[in-house]
């Protein structure tokens, strides 16, 4: 039997219930896992039915169990159920085999008593049989004659059944009588209780299973097999619907867990106004989009939960395997390639502040299957959606969200908490089809432009600012793609820039490392529009200097500053776990914040101030409020430069005395007396000493003779790739013998083929991690400086082979694996790529 056989409602809830973040499945043995047999010593399970519980069983936050009246001891031998599913017995009074140790002599007296007892009562009746349990005794009758069984049956409730410290269970053509409390609810309270389940699943056929079906309730699931009074919701007829339902949790619970087929993080493509940012699959598929901005909850969460989180599909009715996607050159304008068809996407600039508009095009031959599934609020609000002749409304939700499709014919069906619109449309090669998602609004009219009008206008947006860069002759198309990238990130109404356009895609698949990066960090910022400066564009450092300014206005100073704050400038939330999603190809928890922003990280001003000198470079002038705030983080490196921090890599242990921190503040006291001096600013006499003691401190601390090389920090032996500022920012010239030693030594330790590792210490967290793009930048930058171009060219090389077919870069490669991890696009990584290209193409 398939899946389709069952009730159309309790496939629903089975979809409902397999997102669960912990589930526990439990059943009843006769009747439920095995047919009902007239010697109970021959009822087996269907052999499909174990095979979905064993499966289930070894689901991550899945357990199972069998609730049976059956003593614990016969149901393990009659069953052979495998290890993996939790077994109950006697109708939850026996959770072990040992279980008859616990009894009091009391209760085995009793025990004893009723056993003598019912033996006189059953004594030649013939059919009817004991069960001698543990911590009872059942009566069957099912093979006796009818009349004779039910004088026996009447017996027992008249006698013994009577007796105190008895507990009576009936069942079908069955009672029995218990020394200790037994109930199935009960057991199914305890076992819920033991793993934490938020939700549970009951399937049961008998008269003694009401117990545990009156014990659900909320997201729980209770399924009654045949006929009769019940308390549960549904109901399905024997034993081979209860495989079918089991197979069919099995597969939605997997699939939610680990996502149906999660495409690699480099081959997702990014879509970006000023404002707004969203991600689309290889195939079409709208997998990620916030609003009202990207570090705001999301909308269609896909591409952290699968398409019960919320996807906007488009894709040929035939099937058929996309051709390519691309770029429209110098945009950020997507074309999604079938044979005959073809999906432009691309979000509006110069929309209103509070809205996001994403508008996609349907041109081509062939028929278009749309599937439109919004799910605010990472999925957490219900949505309704309502069909009108302009296209469709989302109702339910704090925002208003609208899809203006004149003339699209929309078939909504509902999972019982949310709605998804599915419709076929017939482009022609005269009339595409456009869809405009509408965030932010009720208006579902015409628009005053055209769509091929604003088509043109994002374009130029794009293009009319990549035009003016000033490109390396090394990967120019690559670097200007990099620089769009890093321009998407940038919002252009606060001035604040991304550090990526994601959270939670995972540093290591199926594992914890999974952070938000929808924010903007102080250094990362600093650090991306350093670089669009040095390809000509300023506006995005014009910006964040604002943003920047704003942010110190409402504090008493720069070593108030958090390292990180939302795009608007504010500071971020606590961070959250999201547990209704299962993560990135099932890598949780799903965060939501960054704990980061509550650490200490002193080398957050040395980027701000190499800005500032960068900025001035360019403008010919360096400005009063700029070399204000460079006085007052120079001022703030003076009182804490010599205190222990978490450092770039925002570890979450206790603050070390780290060579990079110490590198950035000795950066913030030498820029800032070159910008004094060049620009004729008055220089506190003490920053001059102050930058030679500092390097002094670093000398004589950082370098470690053991290891030959510049470590972490001052209290160990452990590597970090940061540590090659020592060389790169000038603290010690390139040609100096213990910087050398030190790219060899980070070379043999965190290189590993195409990619470098941060570090390999025990940073506090499971699992592991891949590469980072920018360690490799910064070690091809070393290569560079120590006389090493063919290795730097090897090292770059890979670097470019690494980007995704749209040319983006996320976090990570994983070099065994040969895959890309975290978030996605990143601004490090194009960092990076930039800042290389150009060097090669300085020093070719």
């Amino acid at each position: 039997m398939t899946a389709e056989a069952l009730p159309a409602e309790l496939r629903r809830a089975i979809v409902q219930i397999a997102r669960t973040p912990r589930l526990l499945v439990t059943c009843d043995y006769d009747g439920t896992l095995a047919p009902i047999t007239a010697n109970p010593d021959e009822a087996r399970p269907l052999p499909e039915s174990v095979g979905a519980l064993r499966s289930l069983a070894g689901l991550h936050e899945t357990t199972t169990a069998v609730i049976s009246g059956r003593a614990l001891r016969d149901l393990a031998t009659l069953s052979r159920l495998p290890a993996e599913v939790n077994l109950v017995g006697s109708h939850g009074s026996e959770f072990d085999i040992g279980f008859i140790h616990a009894l009091d002599e009391s209760a085995k007296a009793l025990h004893r008593r009723i056993e003598h007892e019912l033996e006189q009562l059953v004594l030649d009746v013939p059919g009817v049989s004991l069960e001698v349990k543990p911590a009872s005794i059942a009566v069957h009758v099912r093979r006796a004659e009818h009349n004779a069984g039910r004088r026996v049956l009447a017996a027992v409730h008249e006698g013994p059944a009577k007796w105190d410290g008895v507990t009576t269970t009936d069942g079908k053509e069955v009672v029995e009588l218990a020394v200790v409390k037994t109930d199935k609810g009960n057991a199914l309270d305890t076992l819920r209780h033991q793993v934490g389940a938020t939700a549970a699943v009951f399937i049961g056929d008998d008269v003694t299973d009401e117990k545990a079906f009156a014990r659900l309730a909320g997201p729980d699931l209770g399924v009654k097999v045949g006929e009769g009074e019940s308390l549960a919701e549904y109901r399905v007829p024997d034993t081979l619907d209860v495989a079918t339902v089991l197979a069919f949790l099995l597969e939605e619970r997997r699939n939610w867990l680990y996502g149906e087929s999660a495409p690699p993080i480099e081959r997702l493509s990014m879509l970006a106004n000023e404002r707004s940012v969203a991600l689309v699959t290889p195939d079409a598929k709208l997998t990620w989009l916030c609003h009202p901005g990207p570090d705001a909850p999301a909308v269609f969460a896909d591409l952290l939960g699968g398409p019960g989180a919320g996807h906007f599909s488009i894709k040929p009715h035939r099937n058929g395997l996309p051709l390519g996607q691309r770029y429209l050159p110098n945009t950020m304008t997507v074309e999604t390639r079938w044979s005959r068809l073809l999906v432009t996407d691309y979000l509006e600039p110069e929309s209103p502040a509070h809205r996001t508009d994403l508008v996609r095009v349907i041109s081509g031959e062939a028929v278009a299957q749309v599937v439109f599934a919004p799910r605010p609020e990472f999925g957490g609000v219900p949505v309704k959606l309502v069909a009108e002749p302009d296209g469709l409304r989302v109702l339910g939700t704090a925002e208003p969200f609208v899809l203006h499709a004149p003339g699209v014919e929309w078939t909504i069906t509902s999972d019982g908490l949310h709605d998804t619109a599915t419709a076929l449309v017939q482009p022609t090669p005269d009339a595409p089809v456009a869809l405009e998602l509408r965030c932010g609004t009720t208006d579902l009219g015409e628009h005053e432009l055209t769509e091929v009008d604003r088509r043109d206008r994002a374009g130029r947006y794009w293009s009319d600012w990549a035009s003016k860069l000033k490109l390396p002759t090394v990967q120019a198309e690559l670097v200007r793609r990099s620089a769009l990238t890093l321009r998407g990130l940038v919002n252009t109404d606060t001035g604040g820039v991304l550090a990526a356009a994601t959270s939670s895609l995972p540093e290591e698949i199926g594992g914890v490392r999974n952070w938000d990066y929808r924010y903007c960090w102080i250094r990362d910022a600093a650090m991306t529009v350093r670089e669009l400066v040095h390809l000509g564009s300023h506006e995005e450092a014009e910006g964040y200097l604002r943003w920047l300014h704003g942010v110190l206005a409402t504090l008493a100073g720069p070593e108030r500053l958090h390292p990180l704050y939302t795009l608007a400038g504010t500071v971020i939330g606590a961070e959250a776990v999201i547990e209704s999603l299962p993560g990135y190809a099932g890598s949780r928890p799903v965060r939501v914040g960054n704990l980061a922003n509550h650490q200490v990280q002193l080398d957050v001003f040395g980027p701000v101030v190499e800005l500032v000198a960068t900025l001035a470079e360019v403008r010919g002038e360096l400005r009063h409020e700029d070399w204000q705030m460079v006085r007052a983080m120079a001022e703030a490196v003076t009182r804490r430069w010599n205190e222990p921090d978490h450092g770039i890599w925002e570890e979450r242990h206790v603050p070390r005395h780290r060579v990079y921190s110490r590198v950035m503040c000795w950066v913030t006291i030498d820029r800032a007396v070159r910008l004094g001096d060049e620009y004729g600013r008055d220089v506190p006499g003490a920053w001059p000493k102050l930058r030679d003691q500092i390097k002094a401190d670093v000398l004589e601390h950082g370098w470690n003779e053991e290891v030959q090389a510049f470590t972490t920090a001052y209290d160990g032996t452990d590597l970090d790739a940061a540590s090659l500022f020592v060389g790169l920012t000038g603290l010690i010239d390139p040609t100096d013998e213990r910087f050398q030693k030190t790219v060899t030594a980070i070379e043999a330790e965190l290189r590993s083929g195409s990619t470098v590792y941060r570090y390999r210490r025990d940073d506090g967290l499971p699992g592991g991690e891949g590469g980072f793009h920018i360690c490799a930048a910064w070690l091809i930058e070393a290569y560079l400086c120590t006389g090493r171009r063919n290795e730097a060219e090897e090292l770059f090389t890979q670097i470019v082979d690494a980007a995704g077919p749209t040319g983006l870069l996320p976090e990570q490669f994983d070099p065994v694996a040969e895959r890309s991890l975290g978030n996605h696009p990143q601004a490090y990584s194009h960092i990076g790529l930039i800042r290389c290209a150009n060097l090669l193409a300085e020093k070719s």
